[in-house]
């Protein structure tokens, strides 16, 4: 089981991959620097909850249209 992400980060997450879907893939690293270069990050690790949970979500995105 995986940690349980809170509802700020859901919501930002959802937001960005709305706005911007084409930029992110399911590359945990690549996700990182298209996040630093949309938002302004000021935390490390909250930058990576995002880029994992965008992950996770591009990852469901692309199951589910098989």
């Amino acid at each position: 089981m995986g940690r349980i992400k809170t509802i700020p980060i859901k919501s930002l997450g959802d937001r960005l991959l709305e706005e911007h879907a084409d930029k992110f893939t399911t590359d945990f690293e690549k996700n990182k620097k298209v996040i630093d270069s949309l938002k302004d990050m000021t935390s490390k690790k909250m930058r990576n909850i995002l880029a994992g949970y965008i992950t996770k979500e591009v990852q469901k995105m692309k199951k589910a249209g098989q």
